[in-house]
């Protein structure tokens, strides 16, 4: 509330200049002249002196209902967040990609939800890029990304990692039998053990391949696998979705790379085979805009996401 306000607030509840000045911790004379000016300005006096204890005028009856409106919007606002502090009531708007919102969000949204029933959720999909840009905007709370020279813009904390596997239909070449796992193998995470065989990518060379298209983080990656081996892919398709890669290269389509999120039974038809390469382990960080205000239930929520880390 403006000092003028408060001043003749002040004065009214007091219905003396002197208690209102020793409430306000400022002299008789500095008040009085304050009040002065803003009669002045106003064109017309707001108390009447001559009554006691001093009173309002009509004037005086308008502005202090107007200061009364202004109270009450600054108390709304006031207990407004306060209510979000205490996680009462506010929303969160999260932008990320199918992957995430599909294999990494949903334990996190319903762990949220069940201790923060009050607090409503919304959840966009989109490129990682395209939620960068609305989270710059100010049109989202959070997003995710495991791209440095997207992390590097924002404010950030560690969400989860994953971990990029090759995934062949069917049994797999015979010649790469030991380094062969299964889907029940990734569930029990012993692609995750130091002692793990790593396949060499270049037993491979001949499989042809379905692969996400250039901008994806995973299409980047696997160009980088492949540079490293030396090999040029035969690529039978480009797609958005590594889950409809996975469901293509399951019905036998074409060999893919995957993440380990994605497998989610052990009766899978792939077989998989970890990767030697440093770009197989994906760290991803909860992204905030620096700019904005981090209200407290962003702050709980991102403060869930440890639990995304265990696989």
């Amino acid at each position: 509330m403006q000092q003028d306000m408060r001043y003749v607030y002040e004065v009214y509840k007091q219905k003396s200049f002197s208690k209102a000045a020793q409430a306000l911790f400022i002299t008789q004379p500095a008040l009085s002249i304050a009040i002065g000016k803003l009669e002045d300005k106003i064109g017309m006096p707001i108390f009447d002196r001559s009554t006691r204890p001093i009173s309002l005028t009509t004037a005086g009856r308008v502005y202090l209902r107007a200061i009364e409106r202004t109270r009450a919007l600054e108390q709304d606002l006031r207990h407004q967040l306060d209510d979000i502090r205490e996680l009462k009531r506010g929303e969160i708007t999260i932008g990320s990609s199918h992957f995430i919102n599909a294999y990494i969000l949903p334990r996190i949204l319903t762990a949220f939800n069940q201790a923060f029933p009050q607090i409503r959720l919304n959840l966009l999909e989109g490129s990682s890029h395209a939620m960068a840009h609305m989270l710059e905007q100010g049109e989202i709370d959070l997003t995710f990304s495991c791209d440095d020279c997207v992390i590097k813009n924002f404010a950030s904390m560690p969400a989860f990692t994953d971990t990029i596997l090759l995934a062949i239909p069917g049994d797999g070449p015979r010649h790469a039998q030991r380094e062969r796992l299964t889907a029940a193998d990734i569930l029990a995470g012993r692609h995750l053990d130091p002692d793990c065989p790593s396949a060499d990518l270049t037993d491979f060379a001949a499989e042809p391949f379905i692969l996400l298209r250039s901008g994806n983080n995973l299409h980047d990656r696997a160009m980088r696998f492949f540079h490293r081996a030396g090999i040029e892919p035969a690529v039978k398709m480009e797609l958005s979705q590594m889950a409809t890669a996975y469901r293509l290269a399951e019905a036998g389509f074409a060999a893919t790379f995957l993440s380990d999120r994605l497998i989610a039974h052990k009766n899978s038809r792939l077989s998989f085979y970890r990767l030697a390469a440093p770009e197989s382990r994906r760290s991803f960080y909860a992204l905030t805009n620096p700019k904005r205000y981090l209200s407290e239930a962003v702050q709980q929520f991102i403060g869930l996401m440890p639990q995304a880390s265990a696989i």
